[in-house]
């Protein structure tokens, strides 16, 4: 790593000394960061008292591991650890087009990502996502096994907490096959059998998200629960039943099954008790302030700093310039910029603006609460919760279910509702082909800076070469099709001859 990555890991480090472990034991924390530092290859089954077959024996140490899964995510600085699912926001952000990297930041790796010329060798850290999110996945495999064993838990909570395992295996398993393509498909914890694994093809390891989510719809509770898993609360922090239907809406979308991307998005979006659009002020907001748009959020696991979400701290640009207090020197793109159309509140709403020596820096400002906003003191209230799945995408998961299906007016409906709460008149696309064109349009400009969904979606929609071409060059890179698969490490080529590198690395 140079100086600059390891000047914010050591200022990571060292603020996470004074944090409050809300979430889980020290000895978790431990054992989850040990475990990311593998290789895919090298992961065993954990064996430590706290993971062992005791750990499952009793519900405060049982629902410890999943928590500790989620406060790993939550407390993870996106700018400092490589590999965590919220550093997906920044550093897909800049593999796409809707980030800039200030000219002062000379991270070798942000720089990979924005340039997108990433490598599988070990000085590498952009391969980090596949050792982390595999760690997670064992981690989930282990519960599995460790929970169906258990005979000594509050049956209600072993439920859940199944539920749980499978969602998030699901969730990190999404991510690896769309970083990565076919991806190996790990189901037990044992290492001798993952140690032998070849690459699974893309659509079965899409057959195993929908077949957990499917699981998970059943196993978890319908209602938002606390950390007993006993009583209901007013935050959304645990998934839900609802988590498990929003993802599987998003995971049928990818996978082009229409009819299933509708009707799951149409139950979420049917539940308007739990369920309804925030005003743009209001979008991440925690859901105990009133927010229903929130179907599952991250709680932080910081006090006594100055913001509620680590976003905050990586895009907040303060008076001084970019990377002159802690940001990350990653702002809004002139590509971003040019997206929003005339009178489109997200523009003043979720992106704000400083002027440094008469240049003028736009940056993602969906999280408020930070170091660089002077309306927020030391030790904030916890106002602001890290969203994970929110109602917004369900709307436009349906609409572009619905354009497919040709159900054009159904799509416009969907369309619109995303639209008029930005403060935009209704659609003009009246055909299946201009709306799918202002759908993704409406993904670029509701979904930017949230855990690279703008990335994902060039590839998905196969627009990747025709942006990327163009935009690849203006950062100073040479765009080549294969660089839309991300690298495997090539530690974990060397070491199981079944793993085969992505074309072109």
């Amino acid at each position: 790593m140079n100086n600059l990555h390891d000047i914010r890991k050591a200022n990571f480090e060292l603020t996470a000394m004074r944090r409050n472990k809300i979430f889980m034991t020290l000895l978790l924390t431990v054992l989850i960061s040990a475990a990311g530092c593998k290789k895919f290859t090298d992961i065993q089954a954990p064996t430590t008292s706290l993971t062992g077959a005791n750990v499952y024996a009793s519900d405060a140490t049982a629902i410890a591991v999943l928590t500790g899964i989620y406060a790993n995510w939550s407390g993870s600085d996106p700018g400092a650890t490589l590999g965590s699912i919220p550093s997906l926001t920044l550093y897909a952000g800049l593999s796409a087009d809707e980030l800039t990297l200030y000219s002062g930041n000379s991270d070798q790796t942000a720089t990979a990502y924005y340039t997108n010329a990433l490598t599988g060798a070990p000085t590498n850290y952009g391969v980090a996502h596949w050792s982390i999110l595999y760690s997670y996945i064992f981690q989930c495999n282990d519960a599995i096994v460790g929970l169906n064993a258990s005979n000594s838990l509050t049956p209600v909570v072993k439920k859940q907490l199944l539920g749980e395992a499978k969602f998030i295996r699901a969730f990190c398993y999404f991510y690896l096959v769309n970083l990565y393509g076919d991806v190996p498909l790990a189901l037990t914890p044992d290492p001798k059998v993952n140690n032998a694994l070849s690459r699974a093809p893309t659509a079965q390891v899409y057959a195993q998200i929908i077949a957990d989510l499917r699981a998970a719809q059943k196993l978890l509770s319908p209602n938002f629960l606390d950390g007993t898993l006993l009583k209901t609360s007013q935050d959304r922090v645990r998934p839900s039943s609802w988590s498990a239907t929003a993802l599987l809406a998003r995971a049928y979308l990818y996978n082009k099954n229409w009819a299933g991307a509708d009707s799951a998005a149409t139950t979420v979006i049917n539940n308007s008790d739990n369920f309804n659009l925030s005003n743009l002020n209001n979008t991440f907001l925690r859901a105990s302030l009133g927010n229903k748009e929130a179907i599952w959020q991250l709680q932080p696991v910081t006090s006594g700093d100055v913001t509620n979400t680590l976003d905050a701290s990586v895009f907040l640009i303060s008076s001084a310039g970019p990377m002159q207090a802690g940001d990350f020197g990653a702002y809004v793109s002139s590509n971003l910029l040019a997206s929003f159309e005339p009178g489109d509140g997200r523009l003043t709403s979720w992106i704000d603006t400083i002027t440094v020596s008469g240049t003028t820096y736009y940056f993602p400002f969906k999280y408020k609460v930070g170091p660089n906003n002077p309306n927020y003191p030391l030790s904030p209230p916890v106002t602001e919760h890290l969203m994970m799945l929110r109602l917004g995408e369900q709307y436009l998961i349906r609409a572009e279910a619905r354009a497919r299906q040709n159900n054009v007016g159904g799509a416009q409906l969907d369309l619109n509702a995303i639209r008029n709460r930005a403060g935009l008149a209704n659609t003009v696309a009246s055909d299946g082909p201009n709306l799918l064109t202002a759908i993704l349009h409406e993904r670029e400009v509701e979904f930017f800076a949230e855990l690279g969904q703008r990335w994902l979606d060039l590839k998905r929609t196969g627009a990747v070469d025709s942006v990327m071409s163009i935009v690849t060059p203006q950062k100073g890179g040479a765009w080549r099709v294969y660089q839309q698969l991300y690298p495997i490490p090539s530690s974990d080529i060397q070491s199981d001859p079944k793993l085969v590198q992505n074309n072109g690395y």
